[in-house]
């Protein structure tokens, strides 16, 4: 199968991730995959939501939207349709649990880093490059809290990936672009860390259900995306 950017059936897309790309906020970044590109924001918030006050921990929280023309027709933003539309629901609590997974919140005490991502091209795979572009403008906050005094050591406890894999005409493939995505007879999602452990697993089957076989196929072909991705944010963040 002839894929975008000449990949294998293994490959990911190519990986360009711009830090503190945003002036203003404590960290930020562009990031690019293949044709899909977001804006990433961490903001500080001197204060958590009331379910957490007097913890002593701390909060990561997400927001997730896309511009009204990332995508080949114009969408109506939600700001317009007056509620959020459930797929960023979905995306956004997606980003948040990921990366609340890799802090240790009482290190960041009282506070909340409010992430928002700003898809303003969508070609495929928005929400797991949403969660890379996240992390590396999360870490980048969490290290100017540390260079302020605001906290005593980075709060970070592992590295986080995420891609997604599905199966495109009876093929196996890595990182799914809009075309495959949208030919995919399964669509899977997968978030993991360095040291190997699942965060989260979104698989579904389009017309007929997928094997157990073909879930641990595509489980170990995410797993090396995810590897490449993690070399690529630590290469950029060491």
């Amino acid at each position: 199968m002839l894929r975008s950017h000449n990949r294998k059936y293994n490959e990911i897309r190519p990986i360009n991730i711009t830090r503190n790309y945003i002036k203003y906020a404590e960290g930020s970044t562009l990031m690019q995959m293949g044709d899909s590109k977001i804006i990433c924001t961490a903001s500080v918030e001197e204060k958590v939501p009331l379910f957490l006050r007097g913890s002593k921990k701390g909060w990561i929280s997400a927001e997730y939207s896309m511009i009204p023309r990332a995508n080949q027709i114009r969408n109506i933003r939600d700001s317009i349709k007056g509620k959020i539309n459930g797929r960023s629901s979905e995306i956004q609590r997606l980003i948040g649990r990921s990366l609340r997974s890799v802090v240790d919140l009482f290190k960041l005490e009282e506070r909340t880093i409010w992430i928002d991502c700003d898809v303003i091209q969508a070609d495929g795979g928005t929400r797991t490059a949403a969660i890379i572009g996240s992390f590396v403008a999360l870490y980048d906050a969490l290290s100017y809290l540390k260079s302020e005094g605001k906290i005593e050591e980075m709060p970070i406890t592992d590295y986080i990936g995420a891609i997604s894999a599905g199966i495109v005409d009876g093929e196996m493939l890595l990182d799914l672009d809009f075309k495959e995505d949208s030919n995919a007879q399964v669509d899977m999602n997968m978030v993991m860390t360095e040291k190997g452990e699942i965060v989260e697993i979104q698989g579904t089957a389009e017309g007929k259900p997928f094997s157990k076989g073909n879930m641990q196929e595509l489980v170990k072909l995410a797993e090396l995306g995810i590897k490449d991705i993690i070399k690529i944010e630590k290469k950029l963040l060491k």
